[in-house]
């Protein structure tokens, strides 16, 4: 009976060891008698800093935390908030979480504490987010498709006349600097236009089996010589264990080389771009196989000048752009590319910190593996 009671004890120690729930336990008097460490990691403060302290004190400032650990103590009853919540963290922004708080009872029924329970909701905000992001781009879709067919057909006139008018026009003229001003003005018209389209177009990806590595050092290779007159470091941080999976080449190479692009040329004259992949076990995909396929997360940071809040929120809307160059167009077609790979992708920012923009796609097996879904 003692060997079973034991093994149990192990089991509930490893339970709490491993889940990634933080799990926070308080006496009857509010303090902390167990902080797990998937605590440590939302709270951002070690078991040695929390054990023993009174959950007000070291709580401070978030009413809504301690409103629902009193409530659950004085109360007896369990209460819970899976909306809104925000753990408000010594060196890192705040964070989404779901609180559940419970009461500890004794043997005999009596009361004996709480135990709370905080469920990171980063990931399910990133999930939403990138639903939103995909409505607006299908929404866009259908009014610039047409759109677009409204212009190209006047913009193709404008431009065969204006070329009819340069050959009529004597060789030295002056008029033919107007001309060329014409005809220069509607390529870059129909550059732009054929750039929305790209977020249009429904081509099918062309599914292989794709090595990340190659791409990505491939890009880097033509990046260290392609920003003269600068001082940018690339460093490169490839996971060697990333198997190949289902891509499209093309696609995916459009993807990162435009992001590194954007990296490059966020910094003025010297700094580091840093491209970092690994799998990550935060996100699963369900395959028809009945199997989750793990994701593989490639990170593109940059020290540059940053983007502020208000233009971050935007970057990824159709022809805006905080460049001086540029059409606008290359983020959201970054993210078509990443939608039709099933991933996500996501930007995180601070003025004069630089950009981190992170790719997450699923490691589905390539086609002739066998086991693609």
């Amino acid at each position: 009976m003692k060997q079973t009671t034991e093994s149990n004890s192990n089991l509930y120690i490893q339970i709490l060891e491993n889940i990634d729930r933080a799990v926070i336990a308080l006496s009857a008097d509010g303090i902390i008698s167990l902080f797990n460490p998937a605590a440590q990691a939302m709270t951002g403060l070690s078991e040695r800093q929390a054990l023993g302290k009174t959950f007000d004190h070291l709580f401070k400032g978030q009413q809504s935390l301690r409103y629902l650990v009193s409530t659950a103590l004085t109360a007896g009853r369990s209460v819970s908030d899976h909306e809104e919540i925000y753990l408000y963290r010594p060196f890192s922004p705040p964070l989404p979480v779901s609180v559940s708080v419970s009461p500890l009872l004794t043997e005999a029924g009596a009361p004996d504490g709480v135990v709370l329970t905080l469920r990171d909701l980063s990931r399910m905000r990133d999930l939403e987010e990138a639903v939103r992001q995909s409505d607006r781009l299908s929404q866009l879709g259908t009014l610039a498709a047409g759109l677009a067919h409204e212009i190209k057909n006047p913009l193709g006139g404008i431009k065969g006349a204006a070329q009819l008018l340069d050959l009529e026009l004597p060789g030295k003229s002056p008029l033919r600097e107007y001309t060329a001003v014409m005809i220069r003005e509607t390529e870059r018209i129909n550059t732009i236009i054929e750039g929305l389209l790209d977020l249009t177009r429904t081509r099918q990806p062309h599914w292989v089996g794709v090595n990340l590595g190659k791409i990505l050092g491939d890009i880097l290779l033509l990046q260290k010589n392609a920003h003269p007159g600068k001082e940018i470091d690339f460093l490169f941080d490839l996971d060697p264990s990333i198997p190949e999976f289902r891509g499209d080449e093309d696609l995916l190479t459009q993807l990162f080389l435009n992001l590194v692009k954007n990296a490059a040329e966020a910094i003025a004259d010297g700094g580091v771009v840093r491209i970092a992949s690994k799998i990550v076990a935060d996100y699963h995909l369900n395959l028809p196989t009945g199997r989750p396929a793990p994701f593989v997360t490639v990170e593109i940071r940059d020290n540059g000048r940053g983007i502020d809040r208000e233009d971050l929120e935007r970057i990824f809307t159709p022809f805006y752009t905080t460049k001086h160059f540029g059409s606008g167009l290359g983020l959201p077609l970054c993210q078509k590319i990443v939608r039709q790979h099933d991933g996500m992708l996501k930007a995180v920012s601070e003025p004069g910190s630089g950009t981190l923009f992170s790719v997450s796609l699923p490691l589905i097996p390539p086609p002739d593996s066998g086991q693609a879904g």
